[in-house]
C-alpha cells in the first residue's frame, strides 16, 4: 500500500538537518539558560542567537520575539493580555478564524463583559474590509484579530490594509500568521502589526514551540508565571533544542523559499487540474482555487460524493494510506461540521464531503496521481 502524506496544513515532515541540529544541541548544550555556570551560559548565547535570527527575518529588534509553546499559547498571550491588563473592551475578528482565536475571544466575553464583533465574509470566505472599517469606526478600545492565510480554505488577507485601518482607528492588530511564517515574507517594519503568532511545526520544524511577536512597548503582560524567563513575558525554562530545531527550519525555509514555492505551487495547480479533469461537478471552497488570493499550500475541494458515502470518505482514504482531513487538525475527532464550512458554503454543498489537501516539497506528482485515481474510484462506485 502506498503512503502518501497530504496533511501538511496540520503538521509538517521535520528536516532533517533541523533533526540533526537539535540532536547536537541536546547532546552539548544541556544546561538551562537561566544558569550562570559555562553551561548555562553557553545555552544562553545559543537561545538569544536563535532570537536574533528569528527576528531578522520578520525585520525587528530581537526583544519583540518571545519564545512560546506554539501558536495556540501566542495568540492566548496577546488576546488575554490586550484586555486582562490593557484594558481593551472590544475584540474584533471573523467567523472563520482558528478556534485558538474563537475560543479565546469567547472566553474573554464571559470574564470580562467585553462586546465580540465579527467582521463580515463572503462566500468565498474573504474579509469585508468596507465593514472591518465600519467595526472600527465605532469601536470603542478594540484589538482586531485575522489570521493571514486561513488555515482550513488557504484565504490570503491583506494584512498591510488592516494593519493601516486599525492604525487609522487607534486599533491593536494581532494576526495568527500559523499557515504563512515560513511561507510567505512578512517585513513588519512596514507593516503595522502589534501582535503576531507562529508555530515551527508548520514549516518543517518541531511540535511545541513558536513565537509571539510583541512590538515594543505594547505593554503586554505575561500569560505564564513563575519565572522571569523570556524578559518576564514567558514564564518556564526554555526548550533550547525545539528553538534551536525551530531557528533552523526557518532559516532552511526562508533560504529556499523561491524554489520551494515554485515547485509546491506546480503541485497544487497540477492537482486542481487533474481534479477538475478526472471529477465532474468538483467544486473548491473559499478561494483555494485562486493562486493569487490563496496560499500555494492547500486546496479545500467538496467532492462529488453521495452524502451516505461522504461520512466514511475519510476513513476510506487513509485506508489507501492517503493522509487528508476535513479541517484544522485541532477539531479531528469530533463530529461537528467544519466551522469555517458552515459559515460560507449552502446547506446542500455542505451534505457533501469536503475535504483539505495540503502540500509540501516532500510530495510529488506521482503521489497526486495515486490520489487523484482514489477519489475518481469512490466517486463512480
Amino acid at each position: 500500500m502506498k503512503h502518501v502524506y497530504l496533511d501538511n496544513a496540520a503538521t509538517t515532515v521535520i528536516r532533517k538537518e533541523v533533526i540533526d541540529r537539535m540532536t547536537t544541541v541536546l547532546q552539548e548544550n544541556y544546561g538551562n539558560a537561566s544558569s550562570t555556570h559555562s553551561f548555562g551560559r553557553s545555552s544562553k548565547a545559543l537561545l538569544e542567537q536563535c532570537r536574533k535570527n528569528i527576528a531578522a527575518y520578520f525585520k525587528v529588534s530581537a526583544s519583540e520575539i518571545v519564545f512560546t509553546s506554539g501558536g495556540t499559547e501566542a495568540d492566548n498571550l496577546a488576546l488575554r493580555s490586550a484586555i486582562r491588563d490593557l484594558e481593551y473592551t472590544e475584540i474584533i475578528t471573523s467567523k472563520i478564524e482558528h478556534h485558538a482565536v474563537l475560543h479565546t475571544a469567547e472566553q474573554l466575553v464571559k470574564e470580562y463583559n467585553i462586546k465580540l464583533s465579527y467582521v463580515n465574509v463572503d462566500r468565498c470566505g474573504y474579509i469585508d474590509y468596507a465593514h472591518l472599517e465600519h467595526l472600527l469606526q465605532t469601536s470603542n478600545k478594540a484589538i482586531v484579530s485575522l489570521m493571514h492565510v486561513n488555515n482550513e480554505i488557504g484565504n490570503i488577507l491583506d494584512i498591510k490594509k488592516v494593519a493601516d485601518l486599525c492604525k487609522a482607528n487607534n486599533a491593536l492588530f494581532h494576526s495568527d500568521t500559523v499557515q504563512s511564517v515560513g511561507h510567505y515574507k512578512i517585513d513588519l517594519s512596514e507593516i503595522a502589526i502589534d501582535f503576531l503568532a507562529a508555530s515551527a511545526h508548520k514549516f518543517h520544524g518541531p511540535k511545541g514551540v513558536g513565537f509571539c511577536f510583541v512590538r515594543k512597548e505594547s505593554g503586554l503582560k505575561p500569560l505564564i508565571f513563575g519565572g522571569e524567563q523570556e524578559r518576564g513575558f514567558r514564564a518556564g525554562t526554555e526548550s533550547i533544542h525545539n528553538i534551536v530545531g525551530m531557528d533552523e527550519a526557518l532559516k532552511i525555509a526562508y533560504t529556499n523559499l523561491e524554489s520551494d514555492k515554485t515547485y509546491v505551487s506546480d503541485l497544487k495547480s497540477y492537482f486542481i487540474n487533474q481534479l477538475k479533469s478526472n471529477l465532474s461537478a468538483v467544486h473548491f471552497n473559499g478561494g483555494c482555487d485562486n493562486e493569487t488570493m490563496s496560499t500555494y499550500t492547500l486546496v479545500n475541494v467538496c467532492l462529488p460524493i453521495a452524502a451516505e458515502k461522504a461520512a466514511m470518505l475519510q476513513f476510506q482514504l487513509d485506508l489507501k494510506g492517503i493522509a487528508c482531513s476535513k479541517g484544522s487538525a485541532c477539531q479531528s475527532g469530533s463530529n461537528q461540521q467544519s466551522h469555517v464550512l458552515t459559515e460560507i458554503l449552502h446547506t446542500d454543498q455542505l451534505k457533501q464531503p469536503s475535504i483539505r489537501f495540503s502540500f509540501s516539497i516532500y510530495n510529488t506528482k506521482e503521489e497526486i496521481d495515486y490520489v487523484i485515481a482514489i477519489l475518481k474510484e469512490f466517486a463512480s462506485s
